[in-house]
């Protein structure tokens, strides 16, 4: 790896079942083929409907040191809304599958504010996870995204979205997985100790990263690229050595400030005092949703209900 980048993802494109929340491009497809060196952190996203012994073994073998499993609820007759083609007997089969292949950082993704959830089946998939003693726990509240059912039943008014419901969400998942031991280094993230995801700091941090395959983006310095959301034509121009890049943005140094607030702020660690003007935080910092100390800013507890609001404030 170079010294000019450091960070790097592969997206494959090739999915089991095309799930109706998700504005990732992807098609069906089985094979996936893989060849990279030796990295300091190799982390593999799993679905639990398609994870075997031998598959775990192969992984382990070639030197991938990080599980992330897309386990999302632990509660059936959500995992059938979501439309996951796994029950949670099999997602915590396949969490002691990857343990017993001798994977010591592994992460458990899961998802709230789903329509029709409870608070009570958020508190027990929470439990249930805990239980199981993940290295991270990731927790996303569902977002109605573009090109997706999910949108569409949105607008046609069955489903609805809530904030009030979402920050009580948020505030039991912090309390819980905080109780549990883990740290809560990012809005969406918990983690034991030393078990950071170090790719995705990397993308909260700023830093630079190339992204492979199609519609992957890449940025360096004050460029944003974006490959072309189509996997033969990606290949085709792989085959013949075109570049398979669709778009690019030039970023101004005024939008690389506005990103380093909104994404540093979601961190533990928050954001320099310089990059914003001071002024801006007093009324937010009397409310009670921001802390800062001499050199950086950080949100409160209850700033953490509010996060993208602040941000867009203070931008």
């Amino acid at each position: 790896m170079t010294d000019l980048i450091r960070h790097l993802y592969v997206h494959f494109p090739f999915c089991a079942r095309i799930c109706p929340y998700c504005a990732f491009y992807k098609t069906r497809g089985n094979d996936q083929r893989l060849d990279l060196s030796e990295l300091k952190e190799w982390t593999i996203e799993a679905n639990p409907g398609s994870v075997s012994a031998r598959k775990a073994a192969l992984l382990k073998k070639i030197g991938v040191n990080r599980i992330s499993l897309g386990v999302q609820s632990w509660d059936n007759d959500l995992l059938n809304l979501l439309g996951r083609e796994h029950n949670a007997a099999q997602a915590e089969e396949s969490f002691r599958i990857f343990r017993d292949a001798g994977f010591s950082n592994t992460s458990i993704d899961l998802m709230f504010a789903l329509p029709g959830q409870t608070e009570r089946q958020w508190r027990d998939s929470l439990q249930k996870t805990i239980t199981l003693e993940p290295e991270h726990i990731s927790t996303y509240c569902l977002t109605y995204e573009e090109d997706t059912e999910f949108l569409a039943r949105f607008e046609r008014g069955e489903f609805s979205a809530d904030e009030e419901r979402e920050a009580r969400f948020l505030e039991v998942t912090m309390t819980t997985l905080e109780r549990a031991g883990y740290e809560h280094y990012e809005i969406s993230n918990y983690a034991r100790a030393g078990f950071r995801s170090e790719h995705n700091q990397a993308y909260w941090q700023g830093a630079d990263y190339i992204g492979l395959g199609p519609s992957a983006f890449s940025t360096r310095s004050f460029e944003r690229w974006q490959n072309v959301a189509d996997h033969h034509e990606y290949a085709r121009r792989l085959f013949a050595n075109e570049s398979p890049v669709a778009s690019v943005e030039r970023l101004t140094p005024e939008m690389k400030r506005m990103e380093r607030v909104a994404l540093g702020l979601r961190t533990a660690e928050g954001i320099t005092v310089h990059t914003i003007s001071i002024n801006r935080t007093h009324a937010l910092s009397h409310a009670g949703l921001l802390r800062h100390d001499t050199n950086r800013i950080f949100l409160t507890r209850a700033g953490k209900l509010l996060a993208d609001s602040i941000a867009e404030e203070l931008l």
